[in-house]
């Protein structure tokens, strides 16, 4: 249902269109937006700010900024999907307060290392393996 009324705001939006650069534009700011929205989540879900982020992506706390106001570069969308895909298994088999003491706790199976440590580290193939093997109910069964 709600597709449906999305489509049809979008087709209004198109007929009432002063011009095709406006049409570009509206486009580039959606872009942005949609960008944006896995990096808004990351910081909301683990209780970040802005500098945490930059630490976490390698980048400065002002580029974060900007990636919220022009859109990540696509350089780095499989970096921040990575850690998305773990925020989302966090967010699926955590309560949401929980989640930020979760990836602060250390732990004897990151070497002593915290999963926000591991990010910070540039590791985040290994963050999204270990929550993936945190969740993992198959090596619990006998």
């Amino acid at each position: 249902m709600a597709v449906d009324k999305a489509t049809e705001v979008a087709r209004e939006l198109i007929r009432r269109a002063p011009n095709r650069r406006w049409l570009r534009e509206l486009t580039d700011l959606l872009d942005r937006e949609v960008r944006a929205e896995p990096l808004q989540r990351i910081r909301s879900l683990w209780g970040l700010n802005n500098a945490n982020l930059g630490r976490i992506f390698g980048v400065t706390r002002q580029a974060v900024t900007s990636w919220f106001d022009d859109g990540v570069p696509v350089g780095r969308a499989e970096t921040i999907a990575t850690i998305a895909a773990a925020t989302d298994i966090l967010d699926r088999k955590l309560k949401r307060e929980r989640i930020p003491a979760v990836v602060r706790r250390p732990s004897e199976r990151l070497g002593g290392r915290s999963l926000l440590q591991l990010a910070e580290a540039g590791r985040h193939r290994e963050v999204l393996e270990a929550v993936r093997e945190i969740f993992d109910l198959r090596r619990v069964q006998p």
